[in-house]
C-alpha cells in the first residue's frame, strides 16, 4: 500500500523548495525588456547579490545558465590556454570543476581528500610554496561538497595562500550553500565566487551567477567568448548586454522575489542561524540513527559537516532500496549517492524555504522507510525534536 497520496517533499541537496511566492511572482505577461520595469529590477538584484556576498568590491554578474555554466564563465574569462589551475576536492564537484578546465585546455592539477573531510590548507600551502615559477594562476574549490556534504574552510585556504607568499587567485563554488551559511567575500579574500539560483536562493533552475573580484577583473586569460565575458555583462552600454540577448525575465521576477524573502524579511544573518538550527537537528537524528551500527555519517569531524546537506552512509542496509521506497510509498525525495558514493549512501538537503514541520517530517519518513526496510537503528526524531526545542525562544515570544 502506498501513504504517498499528499503533497510530495523534495529533501534532495537542490532544487531545494520554491516557495509559493517566488512561483506566484513569475505567473505574470512578459514585460518590455528594453525599458522601464525590468531594468531597476534587474540593477535591484545585482545590488542584492553583492550583499548576499559580503563584498562591496567584487562585481556581480548573472548568465541565464546553471552552476556549470557560472563553472565555464569563471574558467573562460580567467584563463589562457597552457595556465594552470590548482583544484581542492573535498568529494566531487571541485573535480567536476577542474575536468571542465581541462578541456578547455587548463593545466589542471588535483589535490584530493578521500571524500570524508575537508580540504587541508596546509597541503594547499605546501603546494604553493613549491611552486617556485608561480605557474599556478588560481585555486578552485568548493564551500560545500554536495556529494560528500564536507564543509571547507575558506578563509583558512585564503590564510594558506597568503602564508605561501603565492599570487594565486582564490576562485569558490557556493552554489550548495549561498544564503544559507556564512560566506563573507571581501572579509575573507576571495577573488571569483560562483553560485546559481536552485538551492539557498530558492528559485527554479537556469540562472548562474558569478562575482568577480579586481584582481580577478585584472587577470582576463584569452578563452572567453562573447556569451561568457563578464565585462560587456558587468559594464554593459546597454541592458541586454547585461544577458548578452534578451534578459531571463521570469526568472528575475522569481529572483526578485526570493531575495526580499531572504534579505528584507529574514534577514540574512538569521537564515544562516535558522539552517544552524536545522542542520543540527538532522545530525543529533542522524546520530540516533548510527547507533544501530547500519548507517554513519559520512563526513568525519563533526565541525566540517555543513549545514545545508548531510551525506550518510549505509553499511548495513540498502540505500538505494531505502531511498526509492521512500519515494514510492511514502512521497519523500531523498538524495542519491553521487560519483564515489553511488549506491553507496543517500543524502538529505536542508537549504532554502525548510522550517522544523518540513525538516521533522523529513526525517520521520526517513525513520519510517528505514525501519520498513529492515535497518536496525535507534530512533533519532526524539533527539532532533530536542535540538529544535533548544533553538525556541526561551519565553514563547
Amino acid at each position: 500500500m502506498s501513504l504517498r497520496f499528499g503533497r510530495e517533499f523534495v529533501a534532495i541537496p537542490g532544487p531545494s523548495v520554491i516557495p509559493d511566492r517566488v512561483l506566484a511572482a513569475m505567473h505574470r505577461p512578459a514585460p518590455n525588456i528594453y525599458e522601464g520595469e525590468i531594468i531597476a529590477l534587474t540593477e535591484s538584484v545585482l545590488a542584492d547579490l553583492a550583499e548576499l556576498a559580503r563584498t562591496r568590491q567584487a562585481r556581480p554578474v548573472i548568465y541565464v545558465a546553471n552552476g556549470h555554466g557560472a563553472w565555464e564563465a569563471a574558467i573562460a574569462n580567467l584563463f589562457s590556454r597552457g595556465d594552470r589551475a590548482l583544484v581542492l576536492d573535498a568529494g566531487r564537484f571541485a573535480a567536476g570543476w577542474g575536468e571542465m578546465a581541462a578541456r578547455m585546455g587548463v593545466e589542471v592539477e588535483l589535490i584530493a581528500t578521500d571524500g570524508r573531510r575537508a580540504v587541508d590548507p596546509q597541503a594547499l600551502e605546501d603546494r604553493l610554496r613549491a611552486d617556485k615559477e608561480r605557474r599556478i594562476k588560481a585555486v578552485l574549490t568548493v564551500q560545500v561538497d554536495t556529494a560528500s556534504s564536507a564543509l571547507n574552510d575558506v578563509a583558512a585556504l585564503r590564510a594558506a595562500i597568503d602564508a605561501a607568499g603565492h599570487p594565486a587567485l582564490l576562485c569558490v563554488d557556493c552554489i550548495a550553500c549561498l544564503g544559507s551559511i556564512p560566506f563573507e567575500m571581501d572579509a575573507w579574500g576571495v577573488d571569483v565566487m560562483v553560485g546559481a539560483g536552485q538551492k539557498g536562493l530558492m528559485t527554479p533552475p537556469g540562472l548562474g551567477f558569478v562575482w568577480v573580484g579586481p584582481r580577478a577583473w585584472a587577470a582576463q586569460g584569452d578563452l572567453v567568448t562573447q556569451y561568457w565575458d563578464w565585462r560587456a555583462r558587468a559594464e554593459p552600454e546597454l541592458f541586454y548586454q547585461r544577458f548578452c540577448g534578451t534578459c531571463p525575465t521570469h526568472h528575475l521576477f522569481a529572483l526578485r522575489e526570493a531575495l526580499t524573502m531572504l534579505l528584507r524579511e529574514e534577514g540574512l544573518e538569521a537564515a544562516w542561524r535558522r539552517h544552524r538550527a536545522l542542520a543540527e537537528a538532522v545530525r543529533a537524528c542522524v546520530a540516533g540513527w548510527a547507533e544501530g551500527g547500519a548507517l554513519e555519517f559520512n563526513v568525519l569531524a563533526p565541525e566540517q559537516r555543513s549545514d545545508v546537506v548531510t551525506t550518510i552512509l549505509a553499511r548495513g542496509v540498502d540505500a538505494e532500496a531505502m531511498r526509492l521506497r521512500a519515494h514510492r510509498e511514502l512521497g519523500l525525495v531523498l538524495g542519491v549517492g553521487l560519483g564515489p558514493f553511488a549506491g553507496q549512501a543517500f543524502r538529505i538537503g536542508h537549504m532554502g524555504h525548510l522550517n522544523p514541520p518540513m525538516i521533522l517530517g523529513a526525517l520521520g519518513a526517513a525513520e519510517a522507510a528505514l525501519i520498513a526496510q529492515g535497518a536496525p537503528l535507534r530512533s533519532g526524531l526524539a533527539a532532533a525534536a530536542e535540538t529544535i526545542a533548544r533553538h525556541m525562544d526561551k519565553d514563547g515570544r
